[in-house]
C-alpha cells in the first residue's frame, strides 16, 4: 500500500506551547502511578480492604494502562491527537474523581482501571506529537524534555502522596491523592483544545475491533503473569498463559495482514514493525527496560537488607534523578547528529554504573551507606538518560506520520513489557538467592550481574540499529521525513 506524504512543511507554530501542556498530563500520569504507593496503608485502615485487594489498585491500572496503549496510539492516528488527548485527559480526571469518592474497594478498583484506560489514551499522543509535529533537527530537543518529565514525576509522586496523606486537608485523608489530579487534568483538556493543531487527514475504515481483542488478549496473557507471577510463586499456570501468548500474537499478525489486503487500516500496519528502526528498536529497547530491574532490586537490598527507611531510600536514589535529567539535557539535542551512538553511550555509562554498583554493595557489605552509592547510582541515571530517550526517537523514525500514534503506543507497550519483565525475573532471582540462605548482598550482586548481562547484550545490538541520516537540503528533507522512512 502506497503511503502518502502527511506532515506539512511548515512545522505546526504552536508546538512548543502543546508539548508544555502534553507533559504536564505526563507528568500527572506518572505522579499518580506512584502516589498510591505510599498512601496504601492508609487505604486499607480507611476501607476496611484486605491488602491482596488493595494491591490491585496498582495492578489493575498497569495491565489497564499496558492493554490500551497501543490501541489509543492507532485511535490518534485516525481521529485526531488532539481529540483522543482531550478525551484520555478528561476521561482520566473523571476517572480520579471517582477513585477520590470512592465509598468501598469495589469502586476503587473500577475507578483505577478507568484511570488505566483513559491514560491509555492520552500517553502515546505526545510521542505521536513530537513525531509528527516537530522537525527532525527540534525532534531531539523535545524527546529531552519528555524524558526528563519521567523522573521528576516518578520523585514527586511518592513525595507529594506523603504529603497529601499526612496534610489531611478539608479533612480528605488519602482522598486527595485522587482529587488533585482533577483540575490538572481539566486544565490539560481545556487547553488542548486551544493549542494542539487539528487532525491533518480524516480516519478512514472502521474500527479493527477483532485486531484490538486479539491483541489485548495476548498482551494480558504475558503481561498478567509478568506483574502477579512472583507474587504467586510463579505456578505453572503462568508459564502456560505466557506460551499462550505466541499462538495469539501469530493471529494477530494473520488478522492484520488480511485486513490491510482489504484495504481497511489495520490496528498496527504490518508493514510498520518490518522497518529497521522499529524492528530493531523495539527488541534494544525491550532489553534495555528488562535490565532496569535490577534496580528495582537494589531498592529492595536497601530497605530490606540494610533497613533503610523509604525516605532515606529515596533520598539514596536521587542521584540517578540528577543524572537522567543531566543525560537527557546534555545528549537528547545531539541526538539528529549521534543517531545510535547515544544509546550506545548511554548503555556504556548503565554498564559502568551497574560493575561500580555491585563492587561497592559486595565491598561495604552491611556498612553501605548513600554517599558510597552516588557516583555509581549517578552513572547510571546519566545512562538511563541518554539512552532511553534516543532509543525511542531512533525506533520512531521508523514510522511515517500516519502511522505515528499506531508507533508510539508499540514502543509504550514495549517499555510497559519490559518493566514488568525486568523486576518480575531480576526480583525471582534476588529472592531465590534469599531463599537458599544467602545473605541480601549476595542476593542483589546477582541480581545486578543479571542487569548488567542484559545492558551487556544491549550494547552491540546498537550496531543493528541504522546510522544518523548525512545532512540533507531543507526540501529533500521535508520530502522524506513526510514520506516516512523504511530502512
Amino acid at each position: 500500500m502506497t503511503r502518502e506524504p502527511t506532515r506539512p512543511a511548515e512545522p505546526y507554530r504552536g508546538r512548543w506551547a502543546a508539548l508544555a501542556l502534553l507533559l504536564t498530563a505526563v507528568f500527572m500520569d506518572m505522579v499518580d502511578n506512584q502516589i498510591v504507593t505510599i498512601a496504601l496503608p492508609t487505604i486499607q485502615r480507611d476501607l476496611g480492604a484486605q491488602p491482596s485487594a488493595l494491591q490491585w489498585t496498582a495492578t489493575g491500572y498497569t495491565l489497564a494502562f499496558a492493554l490500551t496503549l497501543i490501541t489509543g496510539g492507532r485511535l490518534g492516528d485516525r481521529f485526531g491527537h488532539r481529540a483522543m488527548f482531550v478525551l484520555g485527559t478528561a476521561g482520566f480526571g473523571a476517572a480520579s474523581l471517582a477513585a477520590g469518592l470512592a465509598p468501598d474497594v469495589a469502586v476503587l478498583l473500577a475507578a483505577r482501571v478507568a484511570q488505566g484506560v483513559f491514560a491509555g489514551l492520552m500517553v502515546p499522543q505526545v510521542l505521536a506529537f513530537i513525531h509528527a509535529e516537530f522537525p527532525q533537527a527540534e525532534q531531539g530537543k523535545a524527546m529531552g524534555f519528555y524524558g526528563m518529565t519521567f523522573p521528576i514525576g516518578g520523585l514527586a509522586g511518592p513525595l507529594l502522596g506523603g504529603l497529601l496523606t499526612q496534610a489531611d486537608l478539608f479533612g480528605w485523608h488519602w482522598r486527595t491523592i485522587f482529587f488533585v489530579n482533577v483540575p490538572v487534568a481539566l486544565a490539560a483538556a481545556v487547553g488542548a483544545m486551544l493549542v494542539m493543531p487539528p487532525p491533518r487527514r480524516p480516519g478512514r475504515g472502521g474500527a479493527d475491533v477483532p485486531g484490538v481483542l486479539v491483541l489485548a488478549a495476548a498482551l494480558l496473557a504475558v503481561l498478567y503473569p509478568l506483574v502477579q507471577g512472583r507474587e504467586l510463586g510463579w505456578p505453572a499456570w503462568a508459564f502456560l498463559l505466557m506460551a499462550a501468548a505466541l499462538p495469539l500474537l501469530a493471529l494477530f499478525a494473520a488478522l492484520e495482514r488480511a485486513r490491510e489486503r482489504r484495504g481497511r487500516e489495520p490496528l498496527i500496519r504490518p508493514g510498520l514493525l518490518r522497518s529497521r528502526p522499529m524492528a530493531v528498536g523495539v527488541l534494544v529497547m525491550l532489553i534495555f527496560y528488562c535490565g532496569m530491574g535490577a534496580f528495582f532490586v537494589l531498592t529492595l537490598h536497601l530497605q530490606d537488607g540494610l533497613g533503610y527507611s523509604p525516605l532515606k531510600t529515596a533520598l539514596t536514589m536521587l542521584p540517578a534523578t540528577v543524572g537522567i535529567v543531566a543525560g537527557n539535557g546534555v545528549g537528547m539535542p545531539m541526538a539528529a547528529k549521534l543517531g545510535r551512538r547515544l544509546p550506545m553511550t548511554g548503555l556504556a555509562l548503565l554498564l559502568a554504573g551497574t560493575a561500580s554498583m555491585i563492587a561497592v554493595v559486595t565491598g561495604y557489605g552491611t556498612g553501605l551507606t548513600p554517599w558510597q552509592l552516588a557516583v555509581p547510582i549517578l552513572l547510571y541515571g546519566a545512562g538511563l538518560g541518554l539512552g532511553a530517550s534516543s532509543l525511542m526517537l531512533i525506533t520512531l523514525t521508523g514510522a511515517d506520520a500516519a502511522d505515528a500514534g499506531a508507533a508510539s503506543g508499540v514502543v509504550n507497550t514495549v517499555v510497559q513489557l519490559g518493566m514488568a519483565a525486568g523486576p518480575a525475573t531480576v526480583g525471582t532471582a534476588f529472592f531465590g538467592r534469599l531463599a537458599a540462605g544467602g545473605d541480601s548482598a549476595g542476593a542483589a550482586q546477582t541480581s545486578l550481574l543479571i542487569g548488567l548481562a542484559l545492558f551487556a547484550v544491549a550494547l552491540p545490538a546498537c550496531f543493528l540499529l541504522p546510522p544518523p541520516a548525512p545532512p540533507a537540503p531543507a526540501a529533500a528533507a521535508d520530502t522524506r521525513v513526510a514520506g516516512g522512512e523504511h530502512r
